[in-house]
């Protein structure tokens, strides 16, 4: 595999053995109790299948509470109380950032934090998470990654006036089908086109991402559709044409677009134009969807400049993505450094109105970074949070002679932060910004 790919796994991997330890594996005498094993198993296991890599973690503890789920997506607002969702659907809903069920904060887990993370990172290496669990027997989650970031095979198709890319690992098959057997199909939502075994819903792809209807009064008698399934759900997507398989190189498309359910990528065709890569499983999950709609949208959305900004000032790059995400689902601008150096040098071109530090970073620490702020006239009122894992009493001390003005543990609770960061900021007149 790619190194990059590796070491980018890494992280989502503990998330997901964290998860099995603390919300998965139940307490010996429950194990006992349900006639299973007293010593619980987590296996991982790795696997090639064409231009892919599987990669499954099992546990086989209590599974995932749906019930829990159901009531957090209700409270939450993400769905309706009486909504008619199925299982694997409802599960779905703990990939939505800060979703949590856990009952109390830990080192291990109940932060809210975890597999939106995964998910992010999966997704910005171009490959997808699937979820399966039974409730008293266990959890399997289910990564698939590309072998290679930087090449895949995958088929160019032509959707309305649109072309985009779809990877040939996610097609299970291709048929052509007559334009009176595909209207009949969509008068009918009900029915079911029988392939292999299975049975099909039959969609067309730019109604699900929102670019154009179906034109079946013109064009060949006999019409393309690509054949896709993930987990229990089976779709054929009509589309207008094929333009053949090819090795593509694979481009990221930045946060904002990876953001969006059915985009894995972007690449570059020989003539220059740049070609969305579908993400076919993300489509079957949710349904009738305007993706494409939600990108233009995006892209013509104005940078955001109003605002406070946070500098945000650790070595984990796990601490920074959770942190800089909360601070963003809450309107504040984030610059994010590694250190004191880095922040050093971000600080030349931006002055945040508030810092978040971590004391033990390698090139200037948190202490250092703090002395340099707090002596240098033009960043000497910026108030500083210092976040750490050393919470004695000589490590406080030493910070409020420093002039930190607030003093956190970690793992920190989100509302704690939030609660210092708007005093800290209403001592200072920005409360209202």
């Amino acid at each position: 595999m790619d190194r990059t790919v590796v070491d980018r796994i890494v992280a989502p991997l503990e998330h997901m053995l964290r998860n099995a330890i603390s919300h998965g594996i139940e307490s010996p005498q429950q194990r006992l109790a349900a006639g299973k094993p007293e010593t619980g198993t987590i296996s991982i296991t790795l696997e090639r299948e064409s231009s892919d890599v599987l990669l499954k973690i099992s546990d086989d503890g209590a599974g995932i509470n749906l019930t829990a789920i159901r009531n957090k997506a209700v409270q939450r607002g993400l769905m309706a109380a009486d909504a008619d969702l199925s299982d694997s659907e409802v599960l779905q809903f703990i990939l939505e950032t800060g979703f949590s069920t856990a009952e109390k904060v830990t080192q291990v887990a109940g932060r809210g934090v975890g597999m939106d993370v995964v998910n992010s990172e999966v997704k910005q290496l171009g490959g997808s998470l699937l979820i399966d669990s039974e409730w008293g027997r266990g959890t399997t989650f289910t990564v698939r990654l590309p072998f290679t970031l930087a090449l895949n095979q995958a088929l160019l198709i032509e959707v309305g006036e649109d072309t985009y890319a779809v990877p040939l690992s996610s097609i299970e098959g291709i048929v052509r089908m007559g334009r009176d057997y595909l209207r009949a199909y969509y008068e009918d939502p009900d029915a079911r086109f029988d392939y292999a075994g299975m049975e099909y819903e039959v969609r067309h792809l730019g109604s699900m991402l929102g670019t154009g209807k179906p034109r079946l009064n013109s064009g060949p008698a006999r019409i393309p559709v690509l054949l896709a399934r993930t987990g229990e759900r089976c779709v054929a997507f009509q589309v207008e044409n094929l333009m053949g398989s090819r090795e593509i190189v694979v481009k990221s498309v930045g946060p904002q677009i990876s953001s969006v359910r059915g985009i894995t990528g972007a690449t570059i065709l020989g003539d220059g134009r740049v070609v969305m890569i579908l993400d076919i499983a993300a489509l079957l999950r949710a349904g009738a969807s305007t993706t494409m709609m939600q990108v233009e949208e995006m892209l013509h959305q104005p940078a955001r400049t109003q605002g406070l900004t946070v500098m945000v000032v650790d070595d984990s790059i796990t601490v920074r993505k959770v942190t800089t995400r909360l601070l963003e689902r809450n309107d504040m601008n984030v610059i994010a450094a590694k250190d004191g150096v880095d922040a050093v040098s971000k600080l030349q071109e931006h002055i945040p109105d508030i810092m978040l530090l971590d004391i033990e970073m390698p090139r200037m620490d948190g202490f250092e970074l703090a002395t340099h702020v707090r002596n240098e006239p033009r960043l000497r009122d910026i108030p500083i949070i210092m976040i750490t894992s050393r919470t004695g009493d000589k490590h406080r001390q030493r910070a409020m002679q420093i002039g930190v003005n607030r003093y956190l543990g970690k793992p920190f609770q989100e509302t704690d932060l939030l609660e210092n960061i708007q005093s800290l900021l209403e001592e200072a007149g920005l409360g209202d910004q």
